[in-house]
């Protein structure tokens, strides 16, 4: 627990991305298979079931700590982390006053990690709620500072530390001199941690992908500079970029799967997909993005959504949303990865292959390429992209492989300029983790009438200096308390952008909007030059 906790710190004392890989290097250099593959699991973004209630947590930290309910949670309002507040208000390990049974836990003295998650942790779930109390106080009462802290990430299920699996992938193939994609590979889809599966993720021999395991995702960059900078466009392939689900079809010895890009097997949730799926022949995976569709047309995203979280959709969402997987790639075909033949190639090979299987088929559709004469044809018809209910355009190199991860230069997304509206900042509330002790989380409003509606929660798009002013701002004009949230006084004018909107009976606006962050502060601007609830709504698509 002791080296993880080390690692934990170095990964977030820095922001660099060779610092990140140099200490997750050392720490599976010398980590043994069974801590490595927990350590693993947790870098990955996976997750132990929470095993108490925050409440519970929260009653027991207060009184180990000896204070008052209401201490806990002015401290908490100031640190802005759960973990780190129970971490900073229990005594040290030498210093409680408090009862403790430390035989409660299985062992003495320091343990590796794995010991802690599979001897204590895991099991912890299964108690009642007495010998869970004596577990948890025993554990604060062993562990101090990193190793406390981390413990309490862990319990309540927030260990979040800023390393993507790209980076963790790059350490792994420094130690194991394994091939980078195949230990991606290996890293998709579902996984026990477990010191065999950390001994054959190093394998250098790649022939043990499993059946229903999919490909790492190819990902593209932003295109920032104008497309005629790419060359000549016939070295291009144009295709619409969709706003659904990007996912992996596999047909494999006998058997479907429909992975998300979140690694999520998703096939029971999109039963007419794996149907279309079935009549794949084996040894195929496809590419593509999952969306709701009808009448040969895309519908708004707010329809995906109410597919998302049905595992078992009813015969009504079925029929209201039906969903199909629009291919762009085939990344396998006969058993073979064809990941390394040009697109030109694999595109071929799909078109040919969806019009021999599933050539009727509603679920399982030829993304349509887009044709152009020249950069300015294809620009008049990137200017459609919204009537289409599409992002934009994803522009591919037709001689490029099916590369892994995030690579520049052969896959670009030109997307559609995003929505834009001016908004009155109306509540803030502190961040978390480096921002705790600042105002950095907003509540924008926008003109209802004579009176200012909530809209939109933002917290990016500042800059420190600028959000250091904001913080002083709220500081000096907080109007109302309720908790953690601030009423300000409604001066402040932000332009907000967003992808998406749509009608919502959650929100005081009737509005919802996808990913809204600030662009800039409108500091030439009054409350009273803010956009309307009107003019909002006037974004809306015709069938939303």
């Amino acid at each position: 627990m002791h080296t993880f906790a080390q690692l934990y710190a170095a990964l977030d004392e820095t922001t660099k991305t060779n610092a990140k890989v140099e200490a997750l290097t050392r720490y599976f250099e010398r980590a043994e298979p069974a801590d490595a593959a927990w350590a693993l699991f947790f870098l990955t973004g996976r997750r132990v079931r929470q095993a108490v209630p925050l409440p519970t947590l929260r009653a027991w930290a207060v009184e180990a700590a000896g204070i008052p309910d209401w201490l806990f949670g002015e401290c908490y309002d100031a640190v802005g982390d759960f973990a780190e507040t129970v971490t900073l208000l229990l005594p040290e390990p030498g210093d409680w006053s408090v009862d403790v049974d430390r035989s409660v836990l299985p062992f003495e003295g320091p343990q590796p990690l794995h010991r802690w998650v599979e001897e204590v942790l895991i099991p912890l779930r299964d108690q009642d709620e007495a010998k869970q109390r004596a577990i948890v106080h025993a554990v604060w009462a062993t562990l101090g500072g990193t190793e406390r802290f981390v413990w309490n990430k862990l319990i309540t299920g927030a260990f979040r530390v800023g390393v993507s699996q790209q980076l963790v992938v790059r350490a792994l193939a420094r130690v194991s001199g394994a091939d980078p994609a195949a230990i991606a590979h290996r890293l998709m889809g579902e996984w026990q941690p477990s010191a065999a599966f950390y001994r054959a993720l190093l394998a250098h021999d790649t022939a043990d992908a499993d059946v229903s395991r999919p490909y790492p995702f190819c990902l593209a960059y932003p295109l920032d500079d104008p497309p005629e900078t790419l060359g000549l466009i016939n070295e291009w392939q144009a295709e619409w970029k969709w706003d659904g689900i990007r996912s992996q079809l596999i047909r494999r010895a006998g058997q479907t799967f429909l992975w998300s890009r979140g690694e999520e097997l998703i096939t029971d949730r999109f039963p007419e997909i794996a149907s279309a799926g079935a009549a794949l022949p084996d040894g195929v995976v496809i590419d593509g993005e999952v969306l709701p569709w009808k009448n040969g047309a895309a519908l708004p995203f707010a329809q995906l959504q109410r597919r998302i979280g049905r595992k078992n959709p009813t015969r009504a969402i079925l029929d209201e949303a039906p969903a199909a997987l629009l291919a762009y790639d085939l990344l396998e075909l006969n058993g073979v990865d064809v990941r390394d033949k040009p697109l030109e190639w694999r595109r071929t090979e799909l078109e040919r292959l969806i019009a021999t299987c599933a050539p009727n088929s509603p679920a399982l559709l030829i993304s349509p390429l887009v044709a152009a004469t020249d950069w300015d044809d294809l620009a008049a018809q990137w200017a459609t992209s919204r009537a289409r209910n599409v992002e934009g355009l994803m522009l591919k190199r037709r001689s490029s492989p099916y590369r892994v991860g995030r690579v520049r230069g052969d896959w670009w997304k030109w997307k559609v300029a995003p929505y834009t509206i001016d908004a009155v900042l109306i509540y803030a509330q502190r961040g978390s983790g480096k921002r705790a002790s600042l105002y950095t989380d907003y509540t924008f409003a926008v003109w209802d009438g004579d009176r200012l509606t909530p809209f939109a929660k933002a917290y990016s798009g500042l800059t420190d200096e600028e959000i250091r002013e904001v913080d002083a701002f709220v500081r000096r004009n907080t109007v109302e308390k309720f908790g953690p949230v601030r009423t300000v006084t409604p001066e402040l004018v932000f332009e907000l952008a967003f992808e998406g909107i749509q009608r919502s009976n959650r929100h005081k606006s009737g509005i919802a909007v996808r990913f809204p962050r600030i662009l800039r502060w409108r500091r030439d601007k009054r409350p009273a030059d803010a956009d309307t609830l009107e003019r909002v709504r006037a974004l809306l698509p015709e069938d939303s």
